[in-house]
């Protein structure tokens, strides 16, 4: 079935009202920003803790961000409640009769719809990039009947909650793996069970930079592993693979093996420190913003692996870091000089087991999670050529 199409400024809301909530300092509000976004929930704050005029905003209006237009964030505002509801202007705001807004969020995060507001964006980069209103206005839209658009939405909604749940799940092992460490190890600052402390070049046998060498997206021996290959809590993410070649004498100092220490030097404050245990039977390369360690007989990898990805290590690392050319930065010979505790191998070995279990419990929920993506794509594609 062909729908008819309209254009996105049909809906938009160009003078829905703005206020400034410093002149109501004690009033609560709550605040629809970029951040509350991520965090999953709008703000709930006093107008004295919000510094700058807002946009006015209603349940049921759909918000777009136009800021890193690469990250697809698109928000139902909730049902009323006791507070003012208002948005930061990083969003564009959209209402009207003859559109469902769950439908049109759906819409707003569609592939085809994504692709289209990237032709608007404008700027230099980075953060300071953003999407255009009045050519986001022109982008045509699928306008199928308003009982279509509700049975659509739940289709889409209800497939999407399955995606959420495998998520959370994913998230539960991985602040089980945090706090098995905690539980077996202790906190890995204070250490209250007092281990013998050391420094992490104690439980090394040697530690190198990766390859310099400029990356191909096609050609080339080996698949490079670049910072954005690890994630913030040590997994992998081989998405987006590069390629370089390497001669004899590069492989032994470029290739990173199976139970080797990736970490990673150089980014913004918070991603320094990055750390992921290597656990592919083939090698990989591994670029120079990573440092590879190779663990001695003291110890065992998944130990230092999640020691580095703990919270109190982060927060010390970010306390450590140097900042060069506007990044931080931890060289090799400072992440030797972590200290660390160093309880007997035959435990670190115990909890190596037990994170092995768990890592085979995530790769069968990321497996699923992948099928649902999958599905959930398809049933998208569906949906906005009236195939479903």
């Amino acid at each position: 079935m062909r729908w008819p199409f309209v254009e996105l400024g049909e809906f938009a809301v160009q003078r829905g009202g703005s206020i400034d909530p410093r002149k109501f300092p004690d009033e609560i509000f709550e605040l629809y920003s970029i951040p509350s976004f991520d965090a999953g929930t709008p703000e709930v704050c006093a107008g004295s803790e919000i510094g700058s005029s807002k946009k006015c905003v209603k349940p049921n209006d759909v918000l777009l961000s136009r800021i890193v237009p690469h990250i697809r964030r698109a928000w139902v505002v909730d049902k009323k409640n006791s507070y003012r509801q208002i948005a930061s202007g990083e969003w564009i705001v959209f209402r009207g009769q003859r559109i469902y807004p769950k439908f049109l969020k759906h819409i707003l995060l569609f592939d085809t719809f994504h692709a289209a507001f990237m032709q608007t964006v404008a700027g230099v980069g980075g953060s300071l990039l953003r999407a255009r209103p009045a050519d986001v206005y022109k982008i045509r839209i699928p306008l199928p009947p308003l009982s279509e658009q509700k049975r659509i939405a739940g289709i889409l909604d209800a497939t999407d909650a399955l995606r959420t749940k495998r998520r959370e799940s994913l998230s539960l092992l991985d602040n089980l793996i945090q706090s098995t460490f905690l539980d077996m190890f202790g906190d890995p600052v204070t250490n209250p069970m007092g281990w013998k402390m050391g420094v992490i070049g104690d439980l090394l046998k040697s530690v190198n930079y990766g390859s310099s060498k400029k990356a191909d997206s096609e050609n080339g021996a080996y698949p490079i592993l670049r910072m954005s290959n690890i994630t913030y809590s040590g997994a992998w993410n081989f998405h987006d693979l590069k390629y370089i070649d390497l001669n004899e004498k590069e492989l032994a100092k470029h290739l990173v093996y199976k139970g080797q220490i990736l970490f990673n030097r150089t980014n913004s404050k918070e991603l320094v420190g990055k750390t992921a245990v290597y656990r592919e039977e083939e090698p990989m390369a591994f670029a120079g913003y990573l440092v590879r360690g190779v663990v001695n007989d003291y110890a065992d990898a998944e130990y230092i692996g999640t020691f580095m990805n703990t919270p109190q290590i982060k927060t010390y690392l970010q306390n450590k870091c140097k900042n060069i050319v506007g990044m931080a930065n931890i060289n090799a010979k400072e992440f030797q000089s972590i200290p660390i505790p160093k309880p007997p191998l035959d435990l670190q070995r115990r909890f190596a087991t037990i994170i092995e279990s768990i890592k085979k419990q995530k790769t069968r929920l990321q497996a699923h999670l992948a099928e649902l993506d999958t599905l959930f794509a398809s049933l998208q594609q569906r949906a906005f050529n009236g195939e479903l």
